[in-house]
């Protein structure tokens, strides 16, 4: 086990693990650290689980990738600048802190206007500053929520919070650390398929299937994760475990809402397949987080 600093995800994220992350970590490979020296997380999202294995094991070898271009990009930043981003952090933090409520809506508007032009021109350019504003209107947005639309444009309103803690220096100067060895990739999780052996632990946490039809709006890249999708996830799933490597899974359970979908049971009936309790945070009526069951899914 390490003794070093604990590192803590920087974002709150649709789907983020923090909730589940015991029962996850129940489920570690026995020799993780020992012979299992190296991971993978194909969809490191907000990082629960990433930071978890590097807060307490000794990993010799780390590979992260997501399709989100700039969530990858906002950890390249960490990894790379982080003191450059600590100071525009707190920079607009400042600014943000001294506005009314009116102004801030104003201001808030603004730099997701400013965002979303960075990230459909691409200009490699101004990456600090794109993830300046990504952190930033993820620590002032409606619940947190990363959504982009069909065309990839960030649409989520501002939230209510006053204050929000928008720099959080001291955890942003852990992460990264924990990142100087950890290769970081942006694209299709297939990427992660050269780094993945024997020796390799991997945590999969892809996009989750619907529970309904309306579900899906958290989505946060333009390509949608449909069912043929996650058919081709288990494809991938079924390689890496052919190379002996050690898989867990997380998704949604069908049987919430219809007890005869065998989706994921049909899919994975190879695999041992648990059941957990969770809740659901993103929803604007708060009597709708109800407990649900969600799924784990280990090759061993």
């Amino acid at each position: 086990m390490t003794t070093n600093k604990i590192a803590k995800p920087f974002l709150k994220w649709a789907g983020g693990k923090g909730q589940i992350l015991s029962d996850i970590r129940s489920k570690y490979p026995s020799d993780l650290g020992t012979k299992i020296n190296k991971y993978c997380e194909p969809f490191v999202g907000g990082g629960a689980v990433l930071f978890d294995v590097l807060n307490n094991y000794e990993i010799k070898e780390v590979l992260i990738n997501d399709i989100n271009k700039e969530l990858i990009n906002t950890y390249i930043q960490i990894k790379n600048n982080v003191n450059k981003l600590i100071n525009f952090l707190t920079i607009i933090q400042n600014e943000y802190w001294d506005l009314d409520p009116n102004k801030q809506k104003k201001f808030y508007n603004k730099q997701r206007d400013r965002f979303n032009y960075l990230k459909v021109n691409g200009d490699k350019s101004v990456n600090i500053e794109k993830a300046t504003l990504f952190i930033f209107l993820n620590k002032t947005c409606f619940n947190g929520l990363f959504r982009v639309n069909s065309k990839g444009i960030f649409n989520v309103p501002k939230g209510s919070y006053k204050k929000p803690t928008i720099c959080d220096e001291e955890n942003l100067l852990n992460i990264s650390k924990k990142l100087k060895n950890v290769n970081i990739l942006c694209g299709d999780y297939k990427n992660c398929l050269s780094f993945i052996d024997k020796k390799t632990f991997i945590y999969i946490d892809p996009p989750y299937r619907p529970l309904s039809l309306t579900a899906s709006f958290t989505a946060y890249s333009e390509k949608l994760f449909n069912d043929s999708e996650q058919l081709r996830l288990g494809d991938f799933i079924n390689r890496i475990t052919k190379k002996s490597s050690k898989v867990i899974l997380s998704n949604s359970d069908p049987k919430n809402t219809n007890k005869k979908d065998n989706f994921f049971d049909d899919m994975y009936k190879n695999y041992n397949i648990d059941r957990i309790l969770a809740k659901r945070f993103i929803n604007c009526d708060a009597t709708k987080r109800s407990d649900i069951t969600e799924l784990i899914i280990t090759n061993y």
